[in-house]
């Protein structure tokens, strides 16, 4: 089975479109309809989710799975971002291209839909 290091954000009932946000490692089913984590099973919501594209298969949790971005402005709002200890080196150092942050398990995200500076 593939596997592949995502951003994960967890829209648990009451926290609206911010939840709790990780980096982490899933591994996809055959048909891709399905994707796991950590002992869970995400199916496609094929569109019809409202910021959610996956929903947990026995809790119907809805999610947002996603490449992660190497700019790290994953979240949608500004949120801090966790990331799983089994993907933090390979996160940093091909995704981010920051190896001086390799020993860090999270950072702060300023989110999709944050104010951008002019450069």
């Amino acid at each position: 089975m593939k596997t592949r290091i995502v951003f994960i954000e967890f829209k648990n009932k009451g926290a609206g479109l911010a939840g709790p946000a990780r980096i982490g490692r899933v591994t996809f089913s055959r048909s891709g309809s399905s994707v796991y984590y950590r002992g869970r099973r995400f199916e496609t919501l094929d569109g019809t989710g409202y910021k959610a594209n996956y929903a947990d298969a026995e809790t119907g949790e809805h999610v947002w799975i996603s490449g992660p971005k190497k700019r790290g402005d994953d979240t949608l709002y500004p949120g801090v971002v966790q990331i799983d200890d089994d993907v933090r080196e390979e996160y940093w150092l091909k995704i981010r291209g920051e190896p001086d942050r390799v020993a860090d398990t999270s950072f702060r995200s300023e989110g999709k839909h944050a104010r951008r500076r002019p450069k």
